[in-house]
């Protein structure tokens, strides 16, 4: 019995001391790539304070109104870089990251849904963008569009809700998605990459890297934690009735990016419904 529980032991030991080499090499992985990353995707917009912290805002084209875009769960301003583009053809477009995703600083604070609203105000203000804006949200980014035009509604001339959740949805499962991104096993397993494919260069390989970000990661499961009050928040919303709302369903599968053909089209659509109420 002696003998025995001492070879149990060694094993023991060997399995621990296996385990923690590995983990030691995972996150000097994540750690490495991750610096190589920041340097072969720098922010393409402008990083603007908006008092304790800063967001990054990306703008492109020129016109009025100013198309404004809020990214689904996980997602960021290179989420949009099929659509962006494409739009900014018409009219400005600008995306942008809420605090603790992509390139934009974390606030520092507890996160609450309803700072999103507060946040993209200031950020808006702060980079002069003339309002009101058409104001476009896929998914969670819905209710934070939704969201945003009950409390600022001078801000927004128009809602494009693409995807709006459900009211009795739950939150995309994530099991242990910001462990494994700190560890660099998220990165191993290339999750989420196929949903990129259809992002265009930079934009493409930026999404990627965020993807397995530890921080990017680690925000997003605190917006995802929060749904149920963000969906309250939402529901409660009372939009102003000059606001006009446009909704559309593609059929992804919630949480998916904005990459889709069908996100695309039902965004380009109601755009240019917009812009030119003639368009059929």
């Amino acid at each position: 019995m002696t003998n025995a529980m001492t070879w149990l032991r060694r094993v023991l030991k060997l399995v621990v001391g296996v385990a923690g080499v590995a983990l030691a090499a995972g996150m000097t992985y994540q750690g490495v790539a991750t610096a190589l990353e920041r340097r072969d995707f720098p922010p393409p917009g402008a990083r603007i304070s908006i008092g304790d912290h800063q967001l990054h805002l990306y703008c492109q084209g020129n016109g009025l109104p100013i198309v404004v875009l809020e990214a689904p769960e996980a997602g960021m301003s290179s989420a949009w870089g099929r659509i962006q583009p494409a739009l900014a053809a018409r009219t400005r477009v600008c995306s942008y990251d809420r605090s603790g995703l992509g390139w934009s600083e974390a606030s520092g604070l507890p996160f609450e849904p309803a700072r999103v609203a507060t946040e993209l105000h200031v950020l808006l203000e702060a980079a002069q963008v003339r309002r009101p804006v058409i104001l476009a949200g896929q998914s969670l980014g819905a209710w934070y569009a939704r969201l945003h035009a009950s409390r600022y509604p001078g801000d927004v001339s128009a809602l494009i809700l693409v995807d709006e959740p459900a009211a009795d949805s739950g939150p995309p499962a994530v099991g242990l998605s910001q462990w494994l991104a700190r560890t660099g096993a998220l990165r191993l397993s290339g999750h989420g990459v196929d949903e990129t494919a259809e992002l265009p260069g930079a934009a493409g390989g930026a999404m990627r890297a965020f993807l397995f970000r530890p921080d990017h990661v680690t925000q997003s499961m605190r917006e995802l934690a929060r749904w149920s009050d963000t969906r309250a928040l939402a529901r409660e919303a009372a939009l102003d009735p000059q606001v006009a709302v446009h909704a559309a369903r593609t059929g992804d599968r919630p949480g998916t990016f904005p990459a889709s053909a069908g996100a695309e089209q039902a965004i380009t659509r109601a755009v240019l419904g917009l812009l030119n109420p003639a368009t059929p």
